[in-house]
């Protein structure tokens, strides 16, 4: 089971999440966020990774320019568009691209099979909030989802609840935010271990 964790604005946040497991680290650039860094700032932590960990960019509707200006500044390895972006907007970047989905009471999981895949990332729908609510959704829509691609379960996970989200959805990965933290954009390290020693416990 593949772990990112996401929000990161340290580099011993960053240092913590490897350390306890997890595959991957995620970057806000959406200056609107409570967690967002820089892309210059998360250049400075992406050059002290060790290989192989995978380091992705969260956008949401940035002009083009501006996606290509963070991926040179920072490094990252992947996208992650979180905004209203239409299919053909996420095409023609030079890194793997994958699209968030705030699931809402009246979400539609049929719009996932117009967006390229193979992977999609669902997500909590909350009103003026971009990621990190804290807040879960009905992990059945998640399932439903699966038929289209590979799920990347987020929304409201902590090390409390993670062991049965991943036995309901079975998903590809998970992504946690506010679930380790002491603040947004402040993890904690005790929660991050207690997280990824639950998914492979799970």
């Amino acid at each position: 089971m593949r772990v990112k964790i996401c929000g990161i604005t340290r580099r011993e946040d960053a240092e913590s999440a490897i350390e306890a497991g997890a595959g991957a680290l995620g970057f806000v650039f959406i200056p609107s966020s409570r967690r967002y860094i820089t892309p210059a700032d998360a250049g400075t932590i992406v050059r002290s990774l060790p290989p192989l960990v995978s380091t992705v960019g969260v956008f949401a509707d940035a002009p083009r320019h501006d996606v290509l200006s963070a991926i040179r500044n920072s490094g990252i390895s992947c996208l992650q568009f979180h905004g209203h972006e239409r299919p053909e907007e996420m095409r023609g970047y030079p890194l793997p691209v994958y699209k968030a989905f705030r699931v809402a009471p009246d979400f539609d999981v049929n719009m996932l099979a117009t967006f390229p895949g193979p992977a999609y990332l669902l997500d909590t729908f909350v009103e003026g909030e971009v990621g990190g609510t804290g807040r879960s959704f009905d992990w059945q829509v998640a399932v439903g989802a699966k038929r289209f691609g590979q799920i990347i379960l987020a929304g409201g996970l902590t090390p409390e609840n993670v062991t049965e989200a991943i036995r309901v959805v079975s998903p590809y990965a998970i992504d946690v935010s506010s679930g380790v933290e002491d603040s947004p954009g402040v993890k904690n390290r005790e929660r991050i271990r207690a997280l990824l020693d639950a998914v492979k416990g799970g």
